[in-house]
């Protein structure tokens, strides 16, 4: 690993930076994570390019031309514009942080302006698809316990709108699940969520099925030996799904927090509450997730704007 060549002081001024995004910023687990790769990607890169004797004093003379070089060197290996953006901010947001620390200007780092890229609009599965999911979801495992396992988690994401990760830390604690659901999702953000009887009923046949003891303090949703189930699993039950059916590659599990609040939009919803179902932070962040169609914002608009 990169990490192994790094000079002590660098290592430890990274973990104190990420407990610094932990403890002050909230941010999960999984932004920890990539945080990391990020850095020690930019890191292992500085090693290679300014070589021997790179350490915590180098970063702070670095110049406007290494962070470029930098950023070429990613584009060459195939990164492409948004994941550039996500690692540059990452790398900006440890320079803040350590200029403050240390008292130096990060101009140089600060001012580099990531790489331009287009929102893509996510691709929700239509209604009738959404439906043949769920229905094929149970033909997918011969163990009846794995079938109605998989048919709840996929039935969640779908009838409440849950990330993945968010389903899958449910506990035992959570059964049988009451109608309305408390999440903490990104950042340690508490949302409640209204659940569905069909979702209801899909969790408890899987409880009722279930060959382990589902104890409050441990996972809800379990693998074959027990443990508990990774998103990996409903990810490859999702592929064989789309495969049979002949859905895009975009029917991802993912897709069915999309499908939510697009058919809800459709539904007559309004934006700003499923902005709370999804545990959004903004508006516009929830426009865009659930690829709102003009004609349908107009019509809106028309029925509800008091000039109109």
């Amino acid at each position: 690993m990169v990490e192994r060549h790094l000079p002590p002081q660098l290592t430890d001024t990274l973990a104190d930076w990420l407990r610094h995004q932990v403890a002050l910023r909230g941010v999960s687990e999984n932004t920890v994570q990539a945080y990391q790769r990020d850095l020690l990607g930019f890191f292992g890169f500085l090693t290679a390019h300014l070589g021997t004797g790179f350490g915590l004093q180098t970063l702070r003379t670095l110049s406007a031309t290494d962070i470029r070089a930098w950023m070429g060197h990613e584009r060459r290996r195939g990164v492409q514009p948004r994941s550039m953006a996500r690692s540059l901010s990452a790398v900006k947001s440890f320079y803040r942080w350590l200029s403050e620390r240390d008292s130096f200007d990060a101009t140089a780092v600060l001012s580099i302006r990531a790489p331009r890229f287009k929102n893509g609009l996510p691709r929700p599965l239509d209604a009738d698809a959404a439906r043949e999911v769920l229905d094929l979801v149970d033909q997918q495992s011969d163990e009846p316990w794995i079938a109605a396992r998989d048919t709840a988690v996929i039935t969640m994401l779908y009838g409440c709108g849950l990330r993945i990760s968010e389903a899958l830390s449910l506990t035992g604690a959570d059964t049988p699940l009451a109608d309305v659901l408390r999440i903490i999702g990104k950042g340690g953000k508490e949302r409640l969520v209204p659940v569905l009887p069909v979702v209801q009923q899909a969790v408890a046949e899987y409880v009722r099925l279930c060959p382990y003891q589902l104890t409050p303090q441990e996972p809800l949703f379990r693998g074959v030996r027990g443990k508990a189930l990774s998103a990996r699993q409903i990810q490859k039950v999702m592929q064989q799904v789309r495969m049979q059916l002949g859905l895009p590659p975009t029917a991802t599990p993912h897709a069915l927090r999309h499908s939510f609040a697009t058919h809800l939009l459709a539904a007559g919803g309004d934006l700003r509450s499923i902005q709370e179902l999804l545990g959004h932070a903004s508006l516009s962040t929830t426009q865009t997730y659930t690829a709102v169609d003009v004609e349908h914002l107009m019509d809106v608009y028309q029925k509800s704007h008091p000039k109109a």
